[in-house]
């Protein structure tokens, strides 16, 4: 009886889904209706959604509406997306199976960044939908030093916020206004070169000598206008105390390729390198490299502490320096194994680099090891790496 079971079971139709074909036997397949937008931003008075219909047909008529989310008429206090009272248009589908609609932002009650609407397409045998958020049509970056993102400090070097005004419609012609206040209860002042026009981005100047003694925080506010419609972007900026930008960490062992380092870019090279600005060579003694300082090049060499090192203030480092009785040579284990340094580089006033040294370990006769903070001005941060 098992056997005669299993021969019926295997004799029984099996229950297929029937797969659509052509008149030559060739499977249809069918895509997934698709949607591309020209976007809004908070500049711009429409926007336009353009749907692609996958088995729509060409002349079939779509309604088309805004959904958002509300409270619905039944009441709640959740909101749903709902369509929109007086959205709904009609699209016919073109040639192409495309079918376009342009709403205003006013029809879709757009007001602020992050506000959004859905736009549905619904017709008898195709159905597409697109969500549309509102963006802002101004960006603004943090404090650059050409590519370099800067914490702005306390002193008279220069700073650029790059800002980019985008609307979606056009390329933007119009001129960018920029004010600041330094604390909350400051006064708002246009910020030097405002209103800011022509080549994007705008480079609007951020200071250390812009903020008064004793407030550290500033307000800024930048606005563009365009058709109508203006936009503004804020942002806030605390000043710091001077700093070395970088931290690093090096090792130099004797004789061969790692004798020497390039503090600017931390690469290591052999003690007679013409980049080699710290070096060892015949004993762990820091110095500089034989064919750098040759070319007329100096480090010199004040101990410090390792308070200081962590503290990491540029300009209370230098005024130490300054203080100090320079050396053109320094013994990593002689006191807390900390220096402050200073290389001339070149004859240039940004080719001089203060800096601070702290040795991490020492392997007599073989090598020693350090962690540095270089770059004490904006300048340096196109050339340290």
């Amino acid at each position: 009886m098992i056997c005669v079971g299993a021969l019926i079971l295997s004799c029984s139709k099996q229950a297929y889904y029937e797969i659509p074909t052509d008149a030559s036997g060739k499977v249809i397949l069918t895509g997934i209706s698709s949607t591309t937008t020209t976007g809004i931003s908070t500049l711009d008075g429409s926007f336009t959604v353009t749907a692609t219909f996958a088995t729509a047909k060409s002349g079939d008529l779509m309604s088309v509406e805004l959904l958002q989310l509300q409270i619905p008429p039944s009441g709640g206090s959740t909101k749903q997306l709902l369509p929109m009272t007086g959205t709904q248009k009609q699209a016919t589908v073109g040639a192409d199976l495309k079918a376009t609609v342009t709403y205003t932002r006013a029809d879709a009650k757009l007001v602020n960044a992050t506000d959004y609407v859905t736009v549905v397409f619904n017709g008898a045998t195709d159905y597409a939908k697109a969500r549309v958020d509102m963006v802002p049509a101004t960006t603004v970056s943090k404090p650059k030093v050409g590519s370099k993102d800067v914490d702005v400090a306390r002193t008279s070097e220069t700073a650029y916020f790059n800002v980019v005004v985008a609307p979606k419609s056009a390329a933007y012609s119009g001129s960018l206004v920029a004010q600041r206040k330094n604390g909350t209860s400051g006064t708002w002042v246009p910020i030097t070169g405002s209103p800011f026009s022509g080549t994007q981005p705008f480079l609007v100047p951020i200071s250390g000598t812009d903020f008064a003694a004793g407030k550290d925080t500033m307000f800024y506010e930048f606005s563009g206008a365009m058709g109508g419609y203006t936009d503004k972007v804020a942002a806030t900026i605390i000043v710091r105390d001077p700093y070395f930008f970088l931290k690093k960490s090096a090792t130099l062992a004797l004789g061969g390729s790692s004798a020497g380092r390039n503090l600017l870019i931390n690469a290591a090279v052999a003690e007679n390198a013409a980049t080699a600005n710290i070096a060892i060579s015949g004993s762990l003694i820091l110095k500089g490299g034989s064919a750098w300082l040759a070319a007329g090049k100096t480090i010199q060499f004040v101990p410090s502490t390792l308070a200081m090192f962590e503290a990491n203030n540029s300009t209370s480092t230098i005024a130490a320096f300054n203080a100090g009785t320079p050396t053109a040579t320094a013994d990593p284990i002689i006191g807390d194994g900390v220096y402050i340094y200073k290389v001339v580089n070149g004859a240039a006033p940004t080719d001089v680099y203060y800096g601070l040294i702290k040795t991490t370990s020492v392997l007599p006769g073989v090598s020693v090891s350090f962690d540095y903070r270089v770059g004490n001005m904006y300048a340096h941060l196109l050339v340290i790496q």
